[in-house]
């Protein structure tokens, strides 16, 4: 084997490499164990702390999205943070929901139908105390300009609810 091919690279090289090929690098982000995240007004949140007792987020879906679909609202919830990025993904099946439903401070449903089985499935004390926001179903998202503005404002209103509020 060759001694010159296996020479350690330069970060620079390796970042240049990766950029042609089009491959965005991953750092793990790591907190030490005595501090806890610090938002831009300074005060300290955890995010176990943020989230409270129940799921922060979750996302009711029609059953058998396409990979597009799934792929296009997947980097919608990431351009708006971490708690929409790791919601809770739930399929409705036959106007059922296909797993138990946990309690949560908000719910996203794409499509009307699906609106009606979370109804159907939670209860009214959930329903009051939780933010319900519709949107389109992804095939629509996916190919209309007015779902994808809808979305949109969908996203930035549920953001707006799952902010921590200061008090």
């Amino acid at each position: 084997m060759n001694l010159s091919a296996r020479q350690p690279v330069s970060a620079s090289h390796r970042a240049r490499v990766l950029q042609a090929l089009g491959v965005t690098p991953w750092v793990r982000r790591v907190v030490p164990d005595d501090a806890a995240g610090v938002t831009e007004s300074g005060r300290a949140v955890d995010a176990a702390v943020d989230i409270g007792a129940g799921v922060a987020c979750v996302v009711v879906l029609p059953e058998g999205c396409s990979t597009r679909e799934l792929d296009l609202l997947g980097r919608a919830f990431s351009a708006f943070g971490a708690l929409l990025a790791r919601a809770a993904r739930i399929t409705v099946s036959g106007g059922q929901l296909a797993a138990n439903v946990p309690e949560a401070r908000a719910y996203l449903v794409f499509g009307e139908a699906q609106a009606h089985a979370l109804g159907r499935t939670l209860s009214p004390e959930v329903m009051q105390r939780a933010q319900i926001v519709l949107a389109d179903e992804p095939a629509l998202v996916l190919t209309r300009a007015d779902a994808k503005r809808r979305l949109w404002s969908a996203l930035r209103s549920l953001r707006r609810g799952l902010a921590p509020t200061d008090g």
